[in-house]
């Protein structure tokens, strides 16, 4: 067995064709999609990068595995204590050790782990091909690698192959030869001229006009990237940037087919498909970030073409990133591993059978401190530290007539949200009782007392003095009164 694992960063799957997008942004990817199962309720436990990508390889939810952060203590992984032998446990039973055990040639193309520090995330690889650029590397020198790799083992059996592109992740740095191929299509018609002007009054980093975060600061490196948006023509081009960036790697997904069409293994190759997290790409008015415990951010493409699978199947249920560990497990024959909190979807996989869960709870503590709960057509957010955004403590989306976010309704469900509330203690309650030993902390409450999200350190002073002559004085006013006695100082 092959299986080719393509990671690619920041994907919204509402910006994918077969996902039902408007632009053409992924004829190759459709094409795999529709010759395998497309899910369409995945979410990452733990957004956004380092703490999503600690889950998916190590199987556990982030309060479990200790990585809900960007900095500080909860950004590294929690060690095994006086009960590690000779090797740690996620060397054995994270996913890349548990195929690894099974025989497989385990390789990475990615310089995730250098990038965040995360030594974890290279556990139980054969070999690991760092790219060099910490993340802001294109994909044309990405490709070349992957076609170096393909050349020498793609006829070998038994290998994962792991891929990292990044041109998705801000800031968007598709050659400008390539061109604008979305210049005559329109914009999604949800944002609207109305819109961007409501959400040019909100504050919070990579809000309309602050796109690069705490300024409007623009890179003219990267000229598919605004600093702020003033108007339609600057939402276009925040827009056109982001959809060119999905199909600039997707013809580099194409590439890599034809190497394994020619290699004549890509009937006999696994293709999965995914995101360490999604976009907001307007969703609660933030442009081109990942930093909340919502729809846009949590929710991530996964499609699964696999050898003798299921073809052109669209699952509906309810699954997490972790539960691709015991996927796999099952699928290749191999053993479920103690470390792992996932569970297996492999029978949607191999005869398209619903295998999904009643709910889900997201976590973000890298931006803000939250978390969410998804269950039914339902997503409630609870925040412990808003990130500068001014968010009250619990938001409710009806996801069925609201899919982006546009209006929360927590006022006029109450109801709904204490089953939410229900909901994550009952969760807490299970996570705590199975929290590794020797730990007895949540890691979400780490961060608050080391003060709040890593990406705010150090922002509060000098961005209330922006909101002050940006025309939102009264903003920065309840941003100051909120955090003074708890901000943490450069």
């Amino acid at each position: 067995m092959r299986i080719l694992y393509l990671d690619l960063d920041a994907l919204n799957p509402t910006h994918l064709g077969c996902y039902g997008y408007h632009r053409n942004t992924s004829p190759t990817i459709d094409k795999i999609a529709s010759e395998g199962v497309r899910f369409n309720q995945v979410y990452t436990t733990d957004a956004p990068c380092l703490p999503s990508r600690t889950a998916f390889y190590s199987g556990q939810f982030g309060i479990h595995s200790g990585v809900v952060g960007h900095g500080g203590t909860a950004s590294e992984r929690r060690n095994n204590g006086s009960e590690r032998g000779f090797a740690d446990q996620l060397a054995r039973q994270g996913l890349a050790g548990s195929l690894q055990r099974q025989g497989f040639k385990t390789s990475m193309i990615s310089p995730f782990g250098q990038r965040h520090a995360a030594w974890h995330f290279y556990a139980g690889f054969n070999e690991i091909f760092n790219t060099g650029k910490n993340g802001a590397e294109s994909a044309e020198e990405v490709t070349p690698v992957v076609e170096k790799w393909l050349a020498d083992n793609a006829s070998d059996d038994n290998w994962y192959l792991h891929i990292n592109y990044w041109d998705i992740h801000t800031p968007y740095r598709a050659p400008e030869s390539y061109g604008e191929p979305f210049a005559d299509d329109p914009l999604p018609e949800w944002l609207t001229e109305d819109l961007l002007e409501a959400h040019k009054k909100l504050v919070g980093p990579h809000t309309a006009q602050d796109i690069m975060m705490w300024n409007d600061r623009v890179n003219p490196r990267y000229p598919r990237h605004p600093g702020r948006l003033d108007n339609m023509k600057d939402l276009r081009r925040m827009i056109d940037g982001y959809d060119t960036a999905i199909r600039y790697v997707d013809d580099q997904i194409a590439v890599i087919m034809k190497v394994l069409e020619e290699k004549g293994v890509l009937d006999d190759t696994a293709i999965v498909i995914s995101a360490d997290h999604g976009e907001n790409m307007g969703e609660l008015g933030i442009y081109g970030e990942h930093g909340t415990a919502d729809q846009a951010t949590c929710h991530i493409p996964l499609i699964i073409k696999w050898p003798d699978g299921q073809s052109g199947v669209v699952d509906e249920g309810l699954h997490y990133n972790i539960d691709m560990a015991p996927t796999l497990a099952d699928l290749l024959g191999g053993e479920r591993q103690d470390l792992w909190d996932g569970e297996s979807f492999a029978q949607t996989v191999t005869a398209g059978k619903d295998s999904g869960r009643s709910e889900l709870i997201l976590s973000q503590c890298a931006h803000v401190c939250q978390r969410a709960v998804r269950f039914d057509h339902w997503m409630y957010i609870r925040t412990y530290h808003d990130g500068y955004r001014l968010y009250p403590k619990e938001m409710l989306f009806d996801l069925d007539a609201d899919p982006r976010e546009l209006n929360d309704v927590a006022s006029g469900h109450p109801d709904v949200c204490r089953e939410a509330v229900y909901r994550l203690s009952n969760w807490h309650d299970d996570m705590m009782a199975t929290m590794p030993r020797p730990y007895d902390n949540d890691p979400l409450w780490t961060v608050m007392q080391e003060g709040g999200p890593m990406h705010t350190w150090g922002a509060l002073e000098d961005y209330v003095e922006r909101l002050k002559v940006t025309d939102r004085a009264e903003s920065a006013t309840l941003l100051w009164e909120k955090f003074k006695d708890d901000y943490r100082h450069p």
